[in-house]
Order: C-alpha cells, then structure tokens, then sequence
C-alpha cells in the first residue's frame, strides 16, 4: 500500500481547513479531494490511499472549533487563509438606480399596513427603498397605508412596532405621513377626477357590475351626466349610501385584456359604527382603497421611484389611468420578484392567528421570521442588508435559506461575540496524576485582545481532577491515544469506569499534543458552572452548563458557545442564563 508523504498530507490539512473555514466550521470530504487533486493531478493514482488519509484529516478537522480552524489557517497557511478572506467579505453594492438621471432629487418610499410587525418579507422593499434615497442623497418617506378599517384593520401598537423596526435595521426616516390623516386631500382629487370625466360615482350591484365588465360593457352609472356625477358624490359625503350601494370608479380602457383592470374602484363607504378606525374612529365613512391612496400619494409626495413586488404590476397599470385622467408624470416602478424564506411563515394572518392559538409565545417567538423575532435570536441588522444587497431588484421569485442569512450574520457577529466553553450533554471525567491545582487562562476573543481574558479553575483531591466533557466527544475521546484539554492539559488511557471516564495526567505542554495530533476537547470544571437555557428557534428549549464567567456578560450580550453556535442573552438570574440561540 502506498503510503501518503507529509508534504501531501499538509496540503490535505490546509484544503481542508480552507473548506471548513467557508464552510461554517464543517468541511466536506469530495470537495477537499477536488481541490487537493487540483493542486496536485500527479495524486490521481493513488486516489484510494489518499481518500482514507484524507478523510482521517477531514474528521479532526471537523472536531475543531471555527476559532481553533481559523488560528491554524492564521499560523500554518496565512497566504491560503488571506485569499480566502478577501473573497469571502467582498462587499456588494446595489446597482445603479433606473432612471435616475431623470429627478433633481430621488425621492422613495416604504408604505406598510399597521396591521401586524413587520417581518423578513419587507425587508427587500424598506432596505432598497431607503438605500437607494441614501445612495443619491435622496429623501426616504415612511407612510402609513392604513384606510382599510373592515378588513384590513389597522392597530395603534403596530405604527410604533413597525418605527422601531425600522430604526433597528438603521433605515430612519427624512419624512413620515399617515394616510388616515388625509382623508380631506383624496376627497379633493375625487372631485377633480370626476370633473375631468376621470371617474364616476357607480351605484350598480357587484354581480351586474361584473357582468358589464366581463363583457367589455359600460355600466348605466359610467354615462351620467357631470352633474349627476357630483350630485352622488355630495350624496356619499353626506351619508345617502350605505355601505355597499356606492362606489367611485375611476374610468379605464373597457377592453383591456385584463379584466381587473377595466374601471377599477377608488372609493368605497364603510359601516364606521361597526368598523371604526383606530385612529378617527367614525369620523369618515367614505375610505380610499389601496390604488387610489397610494397613486395619489406617491404623486403629491413627489416619489420618483416604487420599488415593490410584482403582485402589484396590475396596480401600476391601474394607477397609470388615473395619472393619464389628471395629467401626471407617473414615477418610475421596479417590480421585484417574491421573496420566499424556507420554512419560514410570512403571513401576517397566520402569524396574528398562531399567537391568538398559544402556538407562538408572541410576535418575538423564535420560530417566526418578524423583526422583533430575528433581533431577539441575535441576527444583526447589516446581515439582512447584506441578505437583500445579494438577491437585489431581479424581478424572478427567489427562495431563499435560513443559512443564506446565517452566513451573512456570522460574518459579523464573529467579530465581536466573546467565546465561551459550554455543554449540553455532559459525562464526568476523572484524571488521575494530577499533583497541582490547574487554571485556564484562554481570550475572551481569539482577534480582540482588548476583550481581555476569562479564567477556568479546576482542583485536584488526592491527585484526582474532574471535568466535565460532552457526550458527543466520547467516541474520539476513546479512539485517541492522547487527548487535549483546551488550553488546561493532556490526558492518556481514556477508558470507561462505571458511569463515568477515567484517565491518565500526561502533562501541559501544547507542543506535545500538537506532536501526537491529539484532538482538543473542550470541558468544564464539575465545581463552577453556570446553568443555560437555550431557546432554539425551533422553540425547543435545552438545558446545558456553561463557564462561570458568562454570567458576567451582559444582557443583549452576543455570544458564541464554543461546539455548539452563537447566541444573544436575553436574561439572567441566579440560578440560570437564558440564551436565544442564533445558529452555528
């Protein structure tokens, strides 16, 4: 059998660590294969030989923390490990804006219902919107689309919600309007647009109405004389109508091939005693419907560009009529493909209804895909962005990860989460020979000294040390001749003893087990520990043990739980840390 020479192995350990390193801290052993063959085709005859070296160095490698891959790349391959980095931060800038030569000033807009949070679904309209004003020195406007008090119900507490989402993700505002506040102003465009021959006041029955329609027909209402027209329309103001048995239409091509788009209605009368507003109340019974608010507001608003899905490409077709009726410019509209998260529930509906059930715990419960959710979890803001620059404007349905944005999250929170030793499942170990007490002294952050250090003490009785190690490492643990204790030890002749393991002091030295390839393992003290709760963002909720000196973290703390992944501090008490978990 051929035996494979440390030159190559070396290489193997470096495309290796490289993969892993890309790869969220776990590589893979046909990609590493590929790259070693790449570097080196001569290996091709020897494939059979090489995969079994190589996957030997593929699961040590796999054993290690993202840190302790990172401090070998950093020691052993730095020229690798600099062209691996310069790839995988490059930044992405958005394209230019359509047009944009066109306006003095760029000016957009982000228009939600405050019918529920908002959640990873909008994120696409409020970052490119408040990007791209940012990016041409522009003005960003907040308006509130909230003119739908039957079925689409606003609530006071979602307006502040939905401010303080937009803050967290550091898109503030220069301007900010309320539709249920210009009620006044859309009343004063119904008149213009009635008195142009624009729109008309329509009194017919929903099914005869759509049956003129399907038909390309006028209905008897669209003929009446201009006086007539105002004549219903003081009429509506005045309370004549009920609910249902009048409706402003604006007037439209009757034989446009889309049928939703033939004469589509503006206003409509709301029983305000049955549905009042959260805001006005029944002050109106007269209330704008989404293409007319926000056609005439993006008009008077001065936007010169809609950046929104393309479910709304009828809308803007819709819209173009009234525009044409009173002679504005309509702005320029970029329709962005759907944006799926997998597994993930973007329905306000279904979110409101789960926490009306006792499925979720609230708007912040872990397993939903809301602002408030996402920032509880310890998803930095700039990962959305970063999440949203990657998939841009392309009006194609993207279906998106969760990894998609853990990946971009690590990448930041990496830099400034503080490590920590901790264990969920754990089995004592006892190691014989020991004649002093021990301390660990290991960096708060592996890149940032200024973090300081944390120390880990452990005693010994009668020559005896206990730890704790994780369940998960027994395996290795067993098939090593020499194992080492993150930063405190080395230890041989690991075997099972009653219900716990037992082994050998060998020493202190690093270079000594670096010398015998011995795996590092990372463990606890059995005297001082600190009790966690991580909430999963599956809801799961487990129990685990973790270094003394994480309750000196504060709360909102990010933090990474060296085996097992990053995690925000969300609270404290004497007996125990609560951790939402974060991801690998």
């Amino acid at each position: 059998m051929t035996e494979i020479q440390p030159d190559v192995l070396l290489i193997i350990r470096k495309h290796a660590l490289l993969n892993a390193y890309k790869h969220n801290g776990k590589c893979e052993p046909n990609a590493v294969l590929g790259k070693v063959l790449s570097e080196r085709p001569d290996l091709k005859n020897v494939v059979k030989e090489l995969y079994i070296s190589l996957k030997q160095i593929v699961d040590e490698v796999n054993q290690l923390s993202l840190d302790e891959q990172l401090s070998i790349l950093k020691t052993d391959f730095p020229e690798a490990i600099m062209e691996v980095s310069k790839a995988k931060f490059e930044e992405k800038k958005l394209p230019p804006l359509p047009e944009a030569n066109k306006y003095a000033k760029i000016v957009t807009r982000f228009s939600p219902n405050p019918d529920c949070v908002l959640h990873l679904g909008s994120a696409r309209a409020i970052i490119l919107s408040h990007d791209y004003a940012r990016q041409y020195k522009g003005k960003f406007i907040l308006r509130f689309e909230d003119t739908d008090p039957r079925l689409k119900k606003a609530s006071l507490i979602f307006y502040d919600l939905i401010k303080e989402d937009l803050k967290w993700l550091e898109c503030r505002w220069d301007e900010e309007f309320i539709q249920s506040d210009r009620l006044s102003i859309y009343y004063k465009i119904v008149e213009d647009l009635i008195n142009v021959n624009g729109a008309y006041v329509c009194t017919c029955q929903p099914t005869n109405f759509r049956d003129y329609i399907a038909l390309g027909k006028a209905c008897p209402c669209r003929n009446l004389t201009l006086d007539d027209q105002m004549r219903r329309w003081e009429d509506m103001l005045d309370g004549k109508y009920k609910e249902g048995q009048a409706i402003v239409r604006v007037k439209t091509d009757l034989n446009h091939p889309n049928p939703a788009v033939r004469d589509w209605p503006a206003l409509r009368i709301v029983d305000t005693i049955k549905h009042p507003h959260p805001r006005v109340g029944s002050k109106y019974h007269i209330w704008p419907l989404y293409n007319f608010a926000a056609g005439v507001d993006d008009h008077l608003m001065g936007i010169t560009h809609i950046i929104r899905g393309k479910e709304h490409l009828t809308n803007t077709v819709r819209q173009m009529y009234m525009y044409k009726h009173l002679g504005w410019n309509y702005p320029v509209a970029i329709h962005y493909g759907r944006l799926k998260i997998e597994g993930a529930v973007l329905s306000k509906s279904r979110i409101i209804q789960g926490i009306k059930d006792g499925l979720y715990e609230g708007f912040d419960d872990p397993r939903l895909a809301t602002f408030l959710a996402l920032r509880r979890r310890g998803i930095h803001p700039d990962a959305i962005r970063k999440l949203i620059y990657d998939v841009g404007i392309k009006p194609v349905d993207v279906t998106l990860s969760w990894q998609n944005l853990y990946s971009y999250n690590k990448q930041i929170i990496d830099k400034v989460a503080s490590r920590y030793f901790a264990i969920i499942d754990m089995i004592e170990l006892q190691v014989y020979g020991v004649k002093e007490d021990l301390r660990a002294i290991l960096p708060k952050h592996p890149d940032d000294k200024a973090k300081g250090n944390r120390e880990i003490k452990i005693y010994q009785e009668n020559g005896v040390t206990k730890v704790f190690v994780s369940k998960a490492d027994i395996e290795l643990i067993l098939s090593k001749p020499i194992i080492r204790l993150m930063g405190l030890m080395n230890v041989d002749n690991v075997k099972f003893e009653g219900n716990h393991l037992r082994a050998s002091f060998k020493g202190l030295s690093v270079h000594e087990a670096k010398a015998a390839n011995a795996p590092i393992i990372h463990w606890l003290p059995i005297h001082e520990f600190v009790r966690i709760i991580l909430v999963m963002p599956t809801g799961e909720k487990i129990e685990g043990i973790a270094e003394k000196s994480l309750a000196d973290e504060p709360i909102n703390s990010l933090v990474q739980l060296e085996r097992i992944g990053f995690g925000r501090i969300d609270s404290k008490s004497d007996d125990k840390i609560i951790i939402y978990f974060t991801s690998k």
